[in-house]
């Protein structure tokens, strides 16, 4: 199956705040493990409270985070934070083109246009082989984004969950696992100390949503609404590979030729792809929400690091000498 046709709504556990184990102990019981966490419903936050704070969008391809987190990238970005988009693979073996050179050469340039739709100030790329990354040392791509991290001081990742169940891409799942243990890496003194003799300094991330394609545990819903018709023309910068490019202008003039027209994809190419995007392409986004009482939302496994007792107690107590 390729990527692009995979819009299957994920499954999620609804559960309570605090993460609670129960084990079933019964005569004759199975002893099922069971997972318990609350969702909270990220809304738009006026003004700019995220000013100053750094955000990498991270993808093994770059149909990934337009379609799983484009809107919370818009809506992060929006909210203060400077954004930059990492590629990892080299999207060699995905999309239309006359070999594997135009092929790479043409998703580049739409990666890039699809960093500036979504407000990103750069775009990086890593250029591991498409479809192979499982085959490449998953310690390299950890120290490159490591040195990425401290070099941008990255405080909030978005990336493939490490943790969902049944993502069968290889690429998906390395890039999430690197990034995963990236993240505290890059906070400690002890790994990679020569980026310090260049000038860099221990910085970790500080939050990171986490997106799926599959069966997730969601404790993150941000409310896109205001979000989705940028987010539409972010995904519509993906014209050599991802769910939307042409295929709005592809089913009209199919359906012209069989005499036969939809109302919603107006009257042109241009209303046409970008109708077909946001009722098809994104449709899993409008399904999802709904259940939450919003128009569009993008749902995430959201993890923070947590302050110890001993900085709570800090903060409250510290007074001047």
């Amino acid at each position: 199956m390729q990527r692009r046709n995979f819009f299957s709504s994920s499954l999620y556990a609804a559960m309570m705040q605090e993460p609670s184990l129960d084990r079933e102990y019964e005569s004759g019981g199975t002893g099922a493990l069971t997972y318990q966490t609350s969702i909270t419903v990220e809304r738009p936050v006026a003004g700019r409270p995220h000013r100053g704070k750094v955000l990498a969008a991270i993808q093994p391809h770059c149909d990934d985070i337009p379609i799983f987190a484009g809107g919370t990238v818009l809506k992060l970005i929006d909210e203060g934070y400077t954004g930059y988009l990492i590629t990892l693979s080299d999207d060699s073996m995905a999309g239309e083109g006359t070999s594997i050179g135009d092929i790479v050469q043409k998703n580049e340039r739409d990666t890039r246009l699809v960093a500036e739709r979504l407000g990103c100030q750069e775009s990086f790329f890593l250029n591991y082989p498409n479809h192979n990354m499982d085959a490449w040392p998953v310690i390299e791509i950890r120290a490159r984004l490591i040195f990425l991290f401290r070099l941008l001081k990255v405080d909030t990742v978005l990336v493939y969950d490490p943790s969902a169940l049944y993502e069968r891409n290889p690429d998906h799942y390395v890039t999430a696992r690197a990034v995963e243990s990236a993240c505290w890496m890059a906070g400690s003194e002890w790994d990679y100390p020569e980026h310090f003799r260049a000038g860099l300094t221990a910085y970790a991330p500080k939050d990171a949503y986490y997106f799926a394609r599959g069966p997730q545990l969601v404790n993150r819903v941000v409310d896109t609404s205001n979000y989705i018709d940028a987010k539409v023309q972010a995904n519509l910068a993906n014209v050599t590979q991802g769910p939307a490019g042409q295929n709005g202008a592809k089913l009209r003039a199919k359906l012209a030729a069989q005499g036969k027209r939809l109302p919603l994809l107006g009257n042109d190419d241009e209303t046409a792809n970008r109708q077909y995007t946001k009722h098809f392409a994104l449709a899993r986004d409008r399904t999802r929400a709904k259940a939450h009482g919003l128009q569009y939302a993008e749902l995430f496994h959201y993890t923070a690091r947590d302050e110890t007792p001993l900085d709570e107690y800090v903060a409250r107590n510290a007074v001047p000498l």
